[in-house]
């Protein structure tokens, strides 16, 4: 369906500029006409689905950022989601159909984690069903499961839930965590039932059943690697980390106190890195910090204020967790009494990572509040809040 015109063509030379990129370069990136580029930016036509995505790809980014309308990204991941459930349905007994090698394979499936960490849903839910259904076609291809296949169907499966718990489809996304341990018995390995089940607890979240959640995961950290080399440090680590939240969410303070602090104990042992799909190490502990001073309420939120006057996350850290980070501390402020404070760190989130900003249940929430106070700039806040669809 072609895009309209209207405001697609500026970004696109934005993001170009950001990107170091002349015309003639990214066209020929993109591998698109540099003729047709350019009438794309001064606004004399309008680009395609196939163009937008073939540009944002060029330029790394989510094509989301580069749509005029951003309702129509939210429509196209949700319009993707009956695609993802299909290509579940048939996990085992995928239809016939080519299989690449195992090094493209691997680098479709780390291209999609890729994206997960950045927050990129249009091009998951554009492309992660079909890459799904192809490694079912290689998983069933061999005589025994291959350990090997199935870590790659693990971890695409959780690029695809990424997409349906962010867009609320949490049925889809039981279903997809479901077959992620399905996979975990066929691949044999530890630190990846580890990673599953940091990722299980969102299933926990979603029915609000916190207490039973904190169990889980200390059951899964009983079960887990003994910590003797990086990255079963990194997946007990991590663990702690969710389990701080979940346990912050369940009111138990401490509970969350103590993971947290094993979580900073095991985070001070290894370098920030992504292990298994899971950003771990003292940046992400500190972040987690926050995230439990806002799950226990009010009456902790100075904790998060303590921690974002002497530190913000770095730049290299995945952009989900740098705009998650903001998101909660936005709320901290608000509760503080600080509204327009709240306001900047909704708009850091947002320039983050503009997706993952704009379906989070606590942004549209915050922004009608801030709304209803009239405490920041009437006009752009208003403009925040119908782009969030504030409550």
């Amino acid at each position: 369906m072609p895009t309209a015109h209207g405001g697609i063509g500026r970004r696109i030379a934005y993001h170009r500029s950001v990107a170091r990129l002349t015309q003639q370069q990214l066209a020929d990136a993109a591998t698109i006409h540099v003729g047709t580029l350019r009438k794309i930016e001064r606004g004399a036509r309008g680009a395609g689905d196939g163009i937008v995505e073939a540009i944002a790809a060029a330029l790394d980014i989510d094509p989301s950022m580069l749509l005029a309308d951003r309702e129509h990204a939210s429509s196209r991941v949700r319009a993707a989601l009956p695609g993802l459930s299909a290509a579940i349905a048939a996990y085992d007994l995928p239809d016939d159909g080519p299989v690449r090698p195992m090094p493209e394979l691997r680098q479709a499936v780390a291209q999609a984690t890729t994206w997960r960490l950045g927050s990129q849903y249009v091009r998951i839910a554009g492309h992660v069903p079909a890459l799904l259904s192809e490694l079912f076609r290689a998983l069933h291809a061999t005589p025994a499961t291959d350990p090997d296949v199935a870590r790659l169907v693990a971890s695409a499966l959780r690029s695809a839930d990424s997409v349906a718990f962010k867009f609320g489809a949490h049925d889809l996304s039981a279903r997809l965590i479901e077959l992620m341990r399905w996979a975990c018995t066929a691949a044999d390995d530890p630190i990846l039932d580890s990673a599953v089940a940091y990722t299980r607890t969102e299933t926990f979240f979603a029915a609000h059943a916190y207490g039973r959640g904190l169990r889980a995961l200390e059951i899964a950290i009983d079960a887990a690697t003994p910590p003797d080399a990086v990255p079963a440090i990194a997946a007990r680590g991590a663990l702690h980390m969710r389990a701080a939240v979940i346990a912050g969410r369940d009111g138990d303070v401490d509970a969350a106190d103590m993971h947290l602090a094993e979580a900073r104990r095991l985070g001070d042992q290894v370098p920030e890195a992504v292990y298994v799909g899971t950003a771990f190490g003292p940046h992400s502990v500190r972040i987690h910090e926050v995230s439990v001073a806002v799950s226990l309420g009010s009456e902790h939120v100075h904790r998060a204020l303590e921690v974002a006057r002497e530190w913000a996350p770095p730049p290299e850290l995945p952009a989900e967790r740098r705009s998650g980070f903001y998101i909660e501390l936005a709320r901290a402020q608000l509760w503080s009494g600080l509204p327009d404070d709240a306001f900047e760190s909704l708009k850091v989130a947002r320039k983050i990572a503009p997706q993952h900003t704009r379906d989070h249940r606590w942004v549209r929430e915050d922004a009608g509040t801030l709304r209803r106070l009239k405490r920041a700039d009437a006009e752009s806040l208003t403009s925040f809040a119908e782009w969030c669809h504030a409550t």
